[in-house]
């Protein structure tokens, strides 16, 4: 026990987007080659990949790769979260949203399977498996373990719907089962369907030993891997990046205080005290550009963007169309440090084109940022194999 400091640290809002920054690994410069041994290790750094159903650029969980690393091969993404068992080294779970998580943070996330077990947590439509139907749940769980992966697809009810979001109790049950722990993804089709296992053929025999922490130590480590992940961050920061409870983050938080992993801090112009990572890094400046999904981790808590980089960032693509103000699937640009422009970008497969539908500059950006860029869409198109940039203003 290193026993609670007395310092409160202060930071300049430019100080703690550089610390921030560093801490979801950028300004490191991209490798000539991403190895799944690097690929690993960004993932580490994070935590978690986001995952959404929108693919008019890319699915979700393949772009903080590119964000941070440059051009890599997808298929070492797939072949780490879907892949044989042996080369599996993440899992999907309920973390943030839907996530794709390192294995090692499975145990740090069964209280909330547990949970889900009891009929404590998810939505109502899927608590009602936890007790009323159970024995339906029990059903679709009896013929996944008799007949092996299944999908919602391949129940009968299945077969009729189609569509993210038109469930009927099949699905719901699945979900249930997936909530509570008692099945996961052991892969996804190509409409992106995933296809249920029994937990225990999916993870790793090594990874389900391991001993189960009890709720509070397992939010003591989440909340310490989202402020290894922030850098310096409010207690709001903290709870959401796994989407805990208030009470549950300040009681971690306040151990991580005592413990001295984490150190109070002031950003000036916030008005949330923040803390400090202790491991965190410092670095005088940041270098590099970057275009960022809008489920990135950096930018995914909008009022910590208008924080950190005074960018107030919304995603339009619930938004009818005549009311948009910057496009559908819009990407803020980072430039060294700051976000100086929103690029509205579509992949248009048939015709081999990353199409470029609006870019708005910051009024500040620098004279350079065009140019900048210009060279990060080449880097997508190429990475995401279209032929050619396209714009369409």
């Amino acid at each position: 026990m290193h026993g609670r400091s007395r310092m409160t640290e202060t930071l300049s809002i430019p100080q703690a987007r550089r610390i921030a920054l560093a801490a979801q690994g950028f300004g490191e410069g991209r490798p000539a080659q991403v190895t799944r041994q690097r690929l690993l290790r960004n993932l580490d750094r994070l935590s978690l990949h986001q995952i959404d159903s929108v693919n008019v650029l890319a699915r979700a969980h393949y772009l903080p790769t590119f964000s941070r690393l440059g051009a890599y091969d997808r298929a070492l993404l797939d072949r780490s979260a879907w892949g044989p068992r042996p080369q599996r080294r993440m899992f999907e779970y309920w973390a943030h949203e839907a996530s794709l998580l390192p294995l090692n943070l499975h145990p740090l996330l069964r209280w909330r399977m547990a949970r889900a077990d009891r009929g404590e947590i998810g939505w109502a439509h899927l608590r009602r498996f936890a007790t009323d139907h159970r024995s339906e749940a029990e059903a679709v769980l009896a013929r996944i373990q008799a007949e092996g992966p299944l999908a919602a697809s391949d129940f009968e009810e299945g077969r009729s719907r189609s569509g993210w979001w038109e469930w009927g109790d099949t699905k719901r049950a699945l979900e249930w089962l997936f909530w509570a722990g008692h099945i996961t993804t052991r892969a996804r089709r190509g409409s992106f369907e995933r296809v249920y296992d029994l937990t225990e053929r999916v993870i790793p025999a090594d990874i389900m030993a391991l001993p189960t922490p009890d709720e509070a130590e397992a939010h003591r480590k989440l909340v310490e891997r989202a402020a290894m992940a922030h850098g310096v961050a409010t207690v709001s920061d903290l709870r959401d990046y796994f989407r805990l409870a208030p009470d549950a983050a300040r009681t971690a938080i306040a151990q991580l205080a005592e413990e001295g992993l984490l150190i109070a801090a002031k950003v000036d112009g916030w008005k949330q005290p923040a803390w400090l990572h202790r491991d965190s890094r410092r670095p005088r400046r940041i270098r590099g550009q970057a275009l960022l999904a809008p489920f990135d981790p950096l930018i995914w808590e909008r009022g910590r963007t208008e924080r950190l980089f005074g960018f107030r960032y919304r995603i339009e693509i619930y938004t009818p169309a005549e009311k948009r103000v910057h496009g559908y699937y819009v990407l803020p640009f980072l430039m060294d440090e700051h976000l100086v422009a929103r690029v509205d970008l579509k992949a248009d497969r048939q015709r081999s084109r990353l199409l470029v539908q609006q870019v708005g500059f910051e009024p500040d950006a620098p004279a350079d940022a065009g140019e900048r860029l210009d060279a990060e869409l080449e880097l997508m198109a190429s990475w995401l194999d279209l032929e050619a940039v396209e714009r369409r203003s």
